[in-house]
């Protein structure tokens, strides 16, 4: 049998820690050579990290980037590594570098540069125009970089047609978003099947800024049939061995690609050896067979002894679509916080459903010991909020402080009657409790170091539901991308996890309120937000006209009031901290308005 085993190391890398980088890369290989890896791949620019935006504009990062990448060269004896890293010629790339035997044989450039949602590419690189193969001990491999496998007809069917790969290896840094995953997984498995192809596809993993990466790598045969994923959100390191005899098998019995290669009028694609130096080109012959190879050593055979057996991976229990995202919150939170630097948050717990929620995903990402919850309460904080905000701090185990804000919020009105005599009470006053109450959030953070998480979801961010300067104020929005129905998903999700369930019942069925004035509820102000929720995705996420969205079957007064509360709180959004990217299209680099804007569709 002719194998390749294959390992594709999904790592969690942090933009520009060039050496930390590398020290995971490095230590990734050494884990590799044990189990005998003939080819390891990691993801798209792992020395960097991705996406590093203009940290690409200084050419002493660029210049320490490919200096990190050739310093690993002496971990690669007897081995091939593909790493993801920049190559600089006239221009600079987004390459593929390929370390073999202890030298830098060649790089693979990303032919499709994004230019959509949280993409930049054509700001920084120049894109690739050649499209080579690389040939180990007679397996043709082909590369390509994230979009390049995504575009069918592109590179990968390039380098099987006019290169004869068998094993096409795609370096990514998939940006995560609800639900991608499947569809992405099906798009893999028919490239492969569609090529006779092995396809192996390696991702990032963690978070960077508002970005989550789900990691998911895949080895898919030349049927389209999964051989090993990674698991998700977590490092991983796959391998798996591959029969080349099995896709060679199947191409004599399928006349398709045959047929293409004659039809083809494109130039051929160049080979690029990997050969191995001195005695290590015997040692891999054996170890192909297991048994003996002769060394050319005057016909001396050299032994060398099989590959170790690979222990059986687990088969990954597929997510549904709620626990896939609460895990996306919580590692694009422990990364954010841990990777700036940060060993304590705080935040407001005002015994409602958001900051609960927030409250859980904080605890679980980076440990209860690492969460402060301040409740504030003012003349209108009900007992209810009062004793579920203690409950839920006692079931997290995380720390509570409460400080009022009675005594600020009359000495503010007082300072400020003069100001405001003949003036009615109006929103006002309920902005300056929450104003109130970020300033003291912030008091906190910069006495004690503490990370301020706000707690808002997409549904009051689309709509300026908030107080800027109030509760917008702080460093990191968990729930910046998660509609409000979303967020009672969650929120239950994570009371059936297991033991006592964290989230007071009473908060759950209790109406939203902001408690800014007696009696308030959301519905004040807003629709149920089962009715605003599919306005916001049609609107937002689809660009959706109103007249199409009420010709879905919502009142069209009530989308066009909708419509213009998302288009006037754009100013607030561009004041509002980061928060984890969770749907299609977040607020954000994704969703790119103008703020000065008299266009009303």
């Amino acid at each position: 049998m002719r194998q390749l085993r294959l390992g594709l190391a999904q790592i969690n890398p942090t933009v520009g820690d060039l050496d930390g980088n590398f020290e995971k890369i490095a230590a990734c290989v050494a884990r590799a050579r044990d189990l005998a890896v003939d080819v390891l791949a990691f993801p798209e620019m792992a020395i960097t990290g991705y996406p590093p935006e203009d940290l690409l504009l200084k050419p002493s990062f660029i210049e320490t980037a490919i200096a990190r990448t050739r310093d690993l060269l002496p971990h690669t004896a007897g081995m091939t590594a593909i790493v993801g890293t920049v190559d600089r010629d006239v221009d600079l790339y987004n390459a593929a570098a390929v370390l073999h035997d202890g030298r830098w044989i060649g790089s693979y450039r990303k032919r499709y540069l994004p230019n959509y949602g949280v993409f930049d590419e054509n700001r920084y690189f120049m894109p690739g125009t050649r499209n080579p193969v690389f040939v180990r001990d007679g397996t043709v491999i082909g590369l390509s970089i994230c979009e390049d496998i995504w575009v069918a007809g592109g590179p990968l069917q390039e380098q099987v047609i006019r290169g004869g790969a068998e094993v096409v290896i795609n370096l990514s840094a998939s940006p995560y978003h609800a639900g991608k995953a499947q569809g992405r997984r099906r798009m893999l498995c028919t490239r492969a099947s569609d090529n006779l192809a092995v396809v192996c596809y390696v991702n990032l993993v963690g978070a960077q800024d508002e970005i989550v990466y789900d990691g998911n790598s895949l080895i898919i045969d030349e049927q389209g049939q999964l051989l090993a994923e990674g698991e998700m959100f977590a490092e991983d390191l796959i391998v798996a061995d591959v029969d080349l005899d099995a896709v060679f098998n199947a191409r004599l019995h399928d006349p398709r690609l045959r047929k293409e290669r004659a039809l083809d009028s494109g130039e051929s694609t160049p080979r690029i050896e990997l050969p191995m130096r001195g005695p290590a080109a015997a040692d891999a012959g054996a170890a192909r067979s297991g048994a003996a190879a002769d060394a050319g050593n005057g016909g001396v055979a050299v032994v060398v002894a099989a590959k170790p057996a690979l222990e059986r991976r687990a088969a990954i229990t597929p997510r549904d679509l709620v626990t896939e995202v609460y895990d996306a919150l919580v590692i694009g939170t422990r990364d954010y916080v841990l990777k700036n630097g940060f060993d304590t948050v705080v935040l407001g717990l005002s015994g409602g459903v958001d900051s609960a929620l927030c409250a859980c995903l904080a605890a679980d990402a980076i440990g209860p010991r690492h969460v402060v919850g301040v409740s504030m309460p003012s003349p209108f904080t009900s007992d209810a909020s009062k004793e579920d905000a203690a409950a839920l701090a006692g079931g997290l185990g995380i720390r509570l402080l409460t400080i009022p804000i009675a005594g600020t919020f009359d000495a503010a009105r007082a300072a400020l009657a003069p100001a405001f005599a003949e003036r009615a009470p109006d929103e006002t006053e309920e902005n300056l409790q929450a104003r109130i109450r970020g300033t003291t959030l912030m008091a906190l953070s910069n006495k004690f170091g503490w990370l301020v998480l706000t707690t808002g979801n997409k549904s009051e961010v689309s709509v300026g539901y908030s107080t800027l300067y109030g509760d917008t104020a702080g460093g990191f929005a968990v729930l910046k991308d998660v509609y409000k129905t979303m967020v009672y998903q969650l929120a239950q999700h994570r009371n059936r996890r297991g033991g006592q369930p964290a989230i007071p019942e009473r908060t759950l069925e209790r109406a939203p309120s902001a408690e800014l004035k007696p009696d308030q509820t959301d519905q004040d102000t807003l629709p149920p937000y089962d009715v605003l929720d599919p306005i916001l995705k049609f609107y937002v996420e689809e660009d959706r006209s109103v007249k199409e969205i009420a010709g879905l079957g919502f009142d069209e007064a009530l989308v066009r009031k909708v419509v213009r509360m998302v288009d006037r709180a754009e100013y607030k959004r561009r004041q509002n901290p980061p928060g984890v990217k969770i749907t299609p299209r977040a607020f954000g680099k994704d969703r790119r308005l103008p703020i000065t804007n008299r266009w009303a569709g």
